[in-house]
């Protein structure tokens, strides 16, 4: 399984992806951003997830640069995930969205591209993009975000290929089981926005028993039940110590036992919007 932070999951189309990234949502253009992707790569994480809504391809491309510059790697040993918003949604509108994102990363192909939000009645145009995107060498791996089973559904029915991704909330509190299960049969990989609830579990009494047993954070107790569950996780930090912290997660691994405890705190309970009941 996952030995190291550099470990990848491979994606139906053969595509490598990091188990494990640094997500930037709600982290503003400037110095903290810039400073935070570049910190990331140096310690040694390859995978950074950001979209056009979260206002800072532009930092995030300039962290990249430093990033890579400063650890000694090329653009090929990083993963870089964007996504479309759901203004965006349209065939001509979405491939011009990516040129966009593409140019404010200062990159010339992205790694993975997905679909925000599954907009009623907009996706499957989105999707078509995405498809040319894939065909045309753009992107290396196409896939959705915070889509349910009925929407995958709905979008196979005139897919011309299965999202290589589903990213969307999943933490011990929202275990998903089902879309889980639906994923892996369809060969779709799950990850995870959100894990740490947006910091909800940090002081969470059954967590922080489990923690202590392993001499571990909490936080680092739910990064292992991700990749334990086979699912890609992409923690939010700005700060060195837990950039660092939340990466140090493949020297130990949770009993049984303990990752059923940890299922057994779900409450179908979300921090984000409803994917069947947004109105953005």
């Amino acid at each position: 399984m996952t030995t190291h932070l550099q470990a990848t999951a491979t994606l139906y189309n053969g595509v490598k992806m990091p188990w494990f990234g640094l997500g930037v949502f709600q982290v503003e253009e400037g110095s903290e951003l810039v400073n935070a992707v570049k910190t990331a790569i140096v310690q040694g994480y390859r995978s950074i997830d950001t979209a056009a809504i979260y206002g800072n391809e532009a930092g995030v491309g300039e962290g990249l640069r430093q990033g890579m510059e400063e650890a000694g790697i090329s653009r090929e040993d990083l993963f870089v995930t964007s996504k479309v918003w759901n203004a965006d949604l349209g065939y001509e509108e979405t491939l011009a969205a990516f040129e966009t994102s593409l140019s404010k990363l200062g990159l010339n192909y992205l790694d993975l591209y997905l679909i925000h939000w599954p907009v009623e009645g907009k996706y499957k145009e989105a999707w078509r993009a995405l498809e040319t995107l894939y065909k045309d060498g753009r992107v290396k791996a196409i896939g959705v975000s915070n889509f349910q089973i009925h929407h995958l559904e709905d979008l196979l029915k005139d897919a011309e290929m299965k999202p290589m991704i589903n990213q969307v909330e999943f933490h011990p509190r929202l275990t998903q089981k089902e879309l889980m299960a639906y994923c892996k049969k369809q060969g779709i990989q799950m990850e995870a926005w959100s894990p740490l609830m947006q910091g909800q579990l940090l002081d969470h009494p059954e967590l922080t028993d489990i923690a202590k047993s392993y001499n571990k954070s909490v936080a680092q107790i739910i990064l292992r039940w991700d990749l334990q569950h086979g699912v890609i996780t992409i923690p939010k930090s700005t700060k060195k110590h837990r950039i660092k912290a939340n990466a140090n997660i493949f020297d130990f691994e949770l009993t049984q036992e303990d990752m059923n405890r940890i299922d057994a705190l779900n409450e179908n309970l979300r921090v984000g919007p409803d994917p069947d009941n947004f109105d953005f």
